[in-house]
């Protein structure tokens, strides 16, 4: 294994650290000013129509696409380095790049099993950055923790028509709020009573403005409404009727296609986590040698010391596997990755919730206020606990793996 950055990693990564200190952070206070001011507070403020703008012009668009004719053509070790970078202001520099979530699991699913016709309608406008999306899985009267236990119904019509019917409740449905969220990918049972619990599951695509699709409310995540993110929402299916053309892949293929979306999910999820911890660190470090008390920086006490030091000796641990788990899914494919991706998404985001946690107290009331990023990123690491399976499922299933072995 070879982690040095090749010439074009390297290249695109003094490209997007200058475009960072340029662009992406001086933008973080002025986004906050507009958002203020806009007539909804899911609008897009300026800002960050001026960010793409110009991080499109400058080539740092949809990286994180390995497909050469839609993406970057970057695999997921040259990636990595970059969107840890973008991790390091995860409500502004993912969208600058087009490379935010869920919209990146969405490109790479229709890239993947779209057809022609859902490629031209909806992957070339999202690639384009001209409308957002949303992946609507997660439900609330069950455990979502399990795929096969979802309830939403996809019906094929009863009057004759060449259409499905969609019903269900959805929630906690990321970007839904955002206006610019033209289709919704919606998983459901077509299957409901298939001998196959895994083949039970379809995904349909649904456009926002289809009657029948309602977007109740906002859900808050430790009481923020993470506006960048285009919010996450309680959504209703009420017999909401699509085309059958809607259908992606195959009926009864909508695990397989989860599966396949949600693994680059997880490892791109944690690279940004890494540059998380990293802006959380420097935060330690700057409030350490700036801050006074009991008669000496705050620097010189020991316990910050210790704190400093284990968050550097994590976070290089953090993205030594990272690295790993990037270098097998491009040799090995996914699948023959598939531990390590479970090593990364249990390990990655309650070590740097920690990372944070100790950022915050460094800063006292300061930490968990508006002035510093700290407390977003706590909420926003805390949630990657729980999103795309929570610990214990990953946990169960790696030790299931090993315990294999011995029998």
């Amino acid at each position: 294994m070879d982690f040095a950055f090749d010439a074009r990693t390297e290249e695109l990564r003094a490209k997007l650290l200058a475009f960072m200190d340029e662009y992406v952070y001086p933008a973080e206070a002025v986004a906050e000013e507009q958002r203020a001011l806009l007539a909804s507070p899911w609008d897009t403020p300026a800002v960050v129509e001026e960010l793409k703008a110009e991080a499109r012009r400058q080539g740092l668009w949809n990286l994180f696409l390995p497909d050469t004719e839609y993406g970057a053509g970057l695999t997921n070790l040259q990636y990595a380095p970059l969107a840890e970078i973008t991790g390091r202001s995860p409500q502004l520099a993912p969208t600058a790049l087009n490379c935010a979530a869920p919209d990146t699991g969405n490109m790479e699913v229709l890239t993947q099993f779209g057809d022609e016709q859902q490629k031209k309608q909806w992957l070339e406008p999202l690639l384009a950055g001209d409308i957002r999306s949303a992946f609507a899985m997660t439900e609330p009267e069950v455990a979502s923790s399990d795929a096969t236990n979802i309830t939403t119904h996809i019906e094929r019509a009863s009057d004759g028509t060449d259409e499905y019917v969609i019903t269900g409740r959805k929630w906690y449905i990321s970007g839904a709020m955002n206006p610019d969220c033209k289709i919704f990918i919606v998983m459901g049972k077509t299957d409901p009573d298939g001998e196959d619990i895994r083949r039970q599951q379809s995904m349909v695509l649904v456009p926002r403005d289809t009657p029948g699709v309602t977007v109740r409310r906002a859900m808050q995540v430790f009481g923020y409404e993470d506006h960048s993110h285009g919010g996450h929402a309680e959504v209703i299916f009420d017999h909401a009727r699509v085309p059958v053309s809607n259908l992606i892949g195959e009926e009864g293929g909508g695990f397989a296609i989860a599966q396949a979306r949600l693994g680059p999910g997880r490892i791109h999820h944690c690279m940004r986590l890494i540059g998380m911890a990293e802006r959380a660190i420097e935060l330690m470090c700057r409030r350490a040698v700036s801050r006074t008390a009991f008669g000496k920086a705050l620097g010189r006490q020991g316990v910050v010391h210790n704190w400093i030091a284990d968050a550097r000796v994590t976070v290089e641990q953090l993205r030594l596997l990272v690295l790993k788990t990037a270098w097998l899914m491009d040799t090995v494919g996914n699948r023959g990755a598939h531990a390590e991706i479970q090593a990364i998404k249990i390990a990655t985001p309650r070590a740097v919730v920690d990372i944070i946690d100790r950022a915050i107290q460094l800063h006292g009331a300061g930490g968990v206020s508006q002035d510093f990023p700290l407390a977003e990123l706590y909420a926003g690491a805390r949630t990657l606990m729980i999103a795309d399976g929570p610990d214990e499922v990953h946990q169960r299933s790696l030790a299931r793996r090993e315990l294999k072995k011995y029998l």
